[in-house]
Order: structure tokens, then C-alpha cells, then sequence
């Protein structure tokens, strides 16, 4: 169904992922639909409708064209379904979109980019970078949170720095350091118990409290 009104091809292509098998033609049309459709609206749900229904592979190619779509909704639709694809999707192809101009889609991206089992040094770099310097708070927060996820070693820096910046991102980097291990953490998570922000304090105390009884 490629013809008709928007929402009628938005709520076709949505009943064909849910459905328990698409057939080729169905699986054909929702290509269509996600790389071609007039409306972002509708590149967005085929797209997500693609991803459950068809092979990695096949929906990987699509994917990338989304990955590169004039509408930020489409491209943070692409974000916020990589970690669905794999790796399927490089990591290259999230950096792209951690670099978006789109906050939305940059958070998306940095999400995306922390279900990772593992970063190279240049992605684990560009989100300590997001973590650090992006000028949208919701991207600082999910790259924060991304780094912690990970826990690779090289990212306690920037999730140390972070626990100086607006609360939302403080308490999210707070949490993070439960990835971590060392003198560095226990004095910011001590300095953390005595934040203006009673939220970052509980999640300092939860965290010392949960260290504390894992050393029990």
C-alpha cells in the first residue's frame, strides 16, 4: 500500500511489523516506504516496521539511507533503532549521527552507541567529547550514560567532569561511576553526597551504599 493518505500508509506499514510474517511483497513495499514515502512520518514507522520483520541485512541498507534523511525525526527513528540491527550498523554510522545538528538525534545516537559490547578509541573519544562540550544538556546526559554503560577505563575522565555540570547530567554521571573503580571515585562520589541537588546526593548514597555491601 504505497498510495492514499499518509496515515493510512503509516498505519499499513505499522500492522505489517507487528504482524507475525510479512511476505516478500509486504517486506518490498515497506522498502519503498521507508527510502521513498513523500511524509517523514511514514519513513519513520516503515522503517521501524523493516527492522522487526526483515533480516538484519536487508534492513541495514535501508537503514543507511535513513541514516542520511532530510527529516531529524527519520534520523533519530534510524538512532534510536541501531542497537535492534547490531552490528549490523557500524559505529561509524552512529558517529555520524552523534554529530547531528538535531539534539534529538544526537541523543539517540549517544544511546545507541552505549549498548555497544565494545567502542574503539575514536567512538569511546567522540562521546567523552558529547559528554563534555555538546551544547544540549539531553545530549550530555545520554553520552554520560553511554560512557558508563561501556565502563571502558579510558572514559573516567570525561564522567568525572561531568559530575560538575547541571544536575540532570551530574546525577546521570553520578550513576555512571559505578562503572568505575579507584581513589578518583570514591572522592567524587563522597564530594557527590554533599550536592545542592538532593537527587545526585541519593544516587551517591545508593551507590556508596551498594559498594559498601558488595565489600561486606
Amino acid at each position: 500500500m504505497t498510495s492514499g493518505p499518509a496515515i493510512g500508509r503509516a498505519a499499513y506499514a505499522a500492522s505489517v511489523g507487528h504482524a507475525r510474517r510479512a511476505t516478500a511483497g509486504e517486506l518490498d513495499e515497506l522498502e519503498q516506504l521507508a527510502r521513498s514515502d513523500p511524509d517523514g512520518r511514514v519513513r519513520a514507522v516503515a522503517l521501524g516496521a523493516l527492522a522487526r520483520c526483515a533480516a538484519r541485512r536487508t534492513t541495514a541498507t535501508t537503514w543507511r539511507i535513513a541514516a542520511r534523511d532530510r527529516d531529524p525525526n527519520v534520523r533519530r527513528r534510524a538512532a534510536e533503532l541501531a542497537p535492534l540491527l547490531g552490528a549490523a550498523i557500524p559505529a561509524q554510522a552512529l558517529l555520524s549521527l552523534l554529530a547531528d545538528a538535531a539534539p534529538l538525534v544526537a541523543e539517540a545516537a549517544a544511546f545507541a552507541l552505549g549498548e555497544r559490547v565494545r567502542l574503539g578509541p575514536r567512538a569511546l573519544g567522540a562521546l567523552g567529547l558529547a559528554a563534555t562540550t555538546h551544547t544540549d544538556p539531553l545530549v550530555r546526559e545520554a553520552a554520560v550514560a553511554a560512557l558508563g554503560a561501556l565502563g571502558d577505563p579510558s572514559a573516567l575522565p570525561s564522567v568525572l567532569s561531568a559530575c560538575d555540570d547541571k544536575a540532570a547530567v551530574r546525577r546521570r554521571a553520578v550513576l555512571a561511576l559505578a562503572a568505575f573503580d579507584g581513589e578518583q571515585v570514591e572522592a567524587r562520589l563522597r564530594l557527590a553526597l554533599t550536592d545542592r541537588d538532593w537527587q545526585v546526593r541519593q544516587a551517591a548514597e545508593d551507590l556508596v551504599a551498594h559498594t559498601s555491601n558488595r565489600q561486606a
